[in-house]
C-alpha cells in the first residue's frame, strides 16, 4: 500500500527547524518528525500541509510560500510512503502542540541527533547538508 504524505520544515528567523515528537499511543511513539500528514482525497500536498499545520500546531502557513525542498520514498514493513518536504519561512500564529505532541526548534546541524522516524532521516540530512552552513549552535 502506498501512502501519500506531505511534510513541512518550518524555519524560524534564527534558522531553526520545528520538529514534532509523536505522542503516546501513535505508531512510532516518541520519535521525532517534520510536521505534516496524509493527503486527503482531492488535496494537493500544499493544501495538506496547510490543513495539517493548522490542525496539529495551530498556525496558518502561507500556501504560496511553501517551497518544495526534497522528497522521500520509504518502505516500511506494512506500507510505503511517498513524501515531499516543503520549506516554509512565513506563517501566521505561534506554533503550539494541539495533539499531545512535543514541539522543539532545532538547528539544521542538530536534526540527526534526534531519534527520528525512519522516513525523516534522509530529509534531515538533506536539510543539514543544504541549509546547515556549518554552524554549531545549541538548540
Amino acid at each position: 500500500m502506498l501512502l501519500l504524505v506531505a511534510a513541512c520544515a518550518l524555519m524560524d528567523t534564527d534558522g531553526r527547524i520545528l520538529m514534532a515528537q509523536r505522542p503516546k499511543g501513535k505508531s512510532f511513539e516518541g520519535l521525532w518528525e517534520f510536521p505534516g500528514g496524509k493527503l486527503e482525497v482531492g488535496e494537493t500536498p500544499e493544501q495538506a500541509i496547510v490543513r495539517e499545520l493548522r490542525e496539529e500546531i495551530g498556525i496558518e502557513p502561507c500556501e504560496r510560500c511553501l517551497q518544495p525542498f526534497s522528497f522521500i520514498s520509504h518502505a516500511y514493513e506494512d506500507f510505503n510512503i511517498l513524501m515531499p518536504l516543503f520549506l516554509c519561512r512565513q506563517w501566521d500564529g505561534f506554533a503550539h502542540a494541539k495533539e499531545g505532541q512535543t514541539l522543539k526548534w532545532v538547528f539544521p546541524e542538530r536534526l540527526n541527533e534526534l531519534n527520528l522516524v525512519p522516513a525523516d532521516v534522509f530529509l534531515a540530512r538533506e536539510i543539514r547538508d543544504r541549509l546547515g552552513g556549518g554552524r554549531r549552535f545549541e538548540s
